[in-house]
């Protein structure tokens, strides 16, 4: 089985925003700055040239060495952070939480997705140079959301008691997770390697941000992947100016909002996906992540008795920058505000997100990024396409929900017609005579005649539905090994890259499988990968 492609509409896995966006639906063109193509591409060159701030890019590489000063940095890394002082270089980023172990699959592809379009950037606009972005989401709190990953079907999950920043958390008790997790492997050089990898992430490092950007790096660093953390002092201070517009004037809350009353006014029914607050910022320090309010003029933190006049508040502002954090309305501002970067890869759900924020964008001057879907795929190995094969099931049907599916095999190797398709166009043909018939003789009885169909057609159905499940019944056998497979490839009836972690491939494939990743994903290709590694 070659590598094969699907739409991502034909998944029925992604939203209709989503795949409006994809199919550049003339309604949802004011929400974004430029669709992804090439082309488009030169043209948002030009744009942050002109619009990024020049004197961030000496901040910016100050900030970065210091957060890598304790890695075993790759020369592919120490290049590409050395190019971010040229005009002439930006960025293509995308971000993901600190998930344990990197969490579901979806992770690799979006880093690898960011790394191949620098590649294709680079090729189209051999001038310029392009740096993949790894943004860390440090100061994240939903600990619950990064505390697992799943590793043949059950989860190998961190129990802590967390509050504030999941970055600066302490990893106790890792320990035991990964005792649990090497009780799960066997004793092979690709056992040992991921055994070790987490130990040294984990149980050789102090905090969460440190032991995932060990990881990461670990795993990225030959194809100059770049790390950031924007929980970061020296970073924050250049988005001062941005935190007290958000903080007296509240333009976020404004712009966001009107962006939401214009995309409910349209006809196709996009679900909104955040709502702005009147201030989109946390109070962080440790143990602490909280909301920042306003109240009759004077501003506090949510659930503690932290206070301030708006003097106050605006020289901790200038005097602590880093105690302020955005939330998912003015991350993705901060973002641009310190990186010449030209696009943001992210899933559906992101870009639904970001596809609010434009108008915020553009009241503070600053460029809107290109918006790229991130690359999807299903892995499909040696053992499962045996299986599709001898089954003679298509990998595509494997998309379908999981009782159409059971239909479809059902009527594809039954030796009898299921399919009563033929017998009701016969049935409808019979009927349009009596139609006619009535025209010609008494129009009154052409209710009569229209019941009557209604009722045979019913009755055909009922007969088809009958006889499918006695086939069902009959080949039982077959229907539970399909089940099985489907069951494999899109657990608990997901997308695989939504479960699976990659250390299951790794047990099988080395490293190997992160190279045949980096080969095959191709981040301008606007379609659902089927990537067969059974050959790699």
């Amino acid at each position: 089985m070659p590598t094969e492609y699907i739409p991502f509409k034909d998944t029925n896995y992604f939203s209709s925003l989503i795949c409006d966006y994809l199919d550049e639906k003339e309604d949802l063109k004011p929400f974004y700055n430029r669709f992804p193509t090439l082309e488009n591409f030169k043209k948002q060159i030009e744009e942050k040239q002109l619009s990024f701030n020049k004197d961030h890019r000496a901040d910016l590489i100050k900030s970065l060495m210091i957060q890598y000063e304790d890695l075993k940095i790759s020369s592919a890394t120490l290049t590409n952070i050395d190019l971010l002082k040229h005009g002439t270089t930006f960025t293509v980023t995308t971000g993901h939480q600190l998930n344990l172990f990197t969490g579901p699959l979806y992770f690799f592809y979006k880093i690898i997705s960011t790394i191949n379009l620098c590649k294709e950037l680079k090729q189209d606009n051999p001038t310029y140079n392009f740096v993949p972005i790894y943004w860390m989401a440090t100061e994240d709190h939903d600990f619950d959301e990064i505390n697992f990953f799943n590793f043949k079907g059950r989860k190998v999950q961190w129990n802590k008691n967390a509050s504030g920043a999941v970055g600066e958390l302490d990893l106790e008790g890792l320990d035991q997770v990964y005792g649990a997790f090497s009780a799960q492997l066997d004793s092979s050089d690709n056992a040992k390697s991921l055994k070790d990898l987490f130990y040294q992430s984990y149980l050789e490092h102090d905090n969460l941000t440190d032991a995932t950007r060990f990881l990461v790096n670990k795993l990225f660093s030959i194809y100059g992947l770049v790390i950031l953390d924007g929980n970061d002092p020296l970073l924050k201070k250049l988005f001062i100016p941005y935190i007290e517009e958000e903080l007296i004037n509240q333009t976020s809350f404004e712009k966001v909002s009107i962006t939401n009353d214009a995309i409910n006014e349209l006809p196709s029914n996009y679900k909104i996906q955040v709502n702005p607050r009147e201030i989109n910022l946390f109070y962080i320090k440790e143990n602490l992540r909280e909301r920042i309010l306003e109240t009759n003029g004077v501003f506090g933190v949510l659930d503690t008795n932290i206070r301030w006049t708006k003097e106050e508040l605006l020289a901790e502002v200038n005097e602590h920058p880093e105690r302020f954090s955005p939330n998912v309305i003015l991350r993705p501002l901060y973002q641009e505000v310190i990186l010449p970067n030209l696009c943001y890869i992210g899933g559906g759900g992101e870009l639904a997100y970001w596809l609010q924020l434009k108008s915020n964008f553009e009241s503070h001057k600053v460029t809107f990024p290109v918006l790229l879907l991130r690359n999807s795929a299903v892995l499909i190995t040696e053992m499962q396409k045996k299986k599709l094969k001898k089954m003679k099931v298509a990998v595509t049907d494997l998309f379908l929900n999981q009782n159409d599916l059971m239909d479809k095999v059902t009527k594809s190797i039954s030796d009898i017609n299921i399919d009563f398709s033929l017998q009701k166009e016969q049935l409808h043909d019979q009927f349009e005579e009596l139609y006619e018939l009535a025209d010609k003789t008494d129009k009154s009885f052409k209710g009569a005649v229209a019941a009557q169909e209604v009722k045979q057609i019913k009755g055909l159905e009922n007969l088809e539905r009958r006889l499918l499940k006695a086939q069902k019944r009959k080949m039982d056998d077959v229907l539970v090994r399909v089940r099985l497979l489907q069951d494999e490839l899109f657990p608990k009836q997901s997308l695989q890259e939504r479960h699976m972690n990659i250390s299951e491939f790794y047990l099988e494939y080395g490293e190997g499988i992160i190279q045949t990743l980096v080969q095959n994903l191709e981040p301008l290709k606007a379609e659902f990968l089927i990537l067969d590694i059974s050959n790699q």
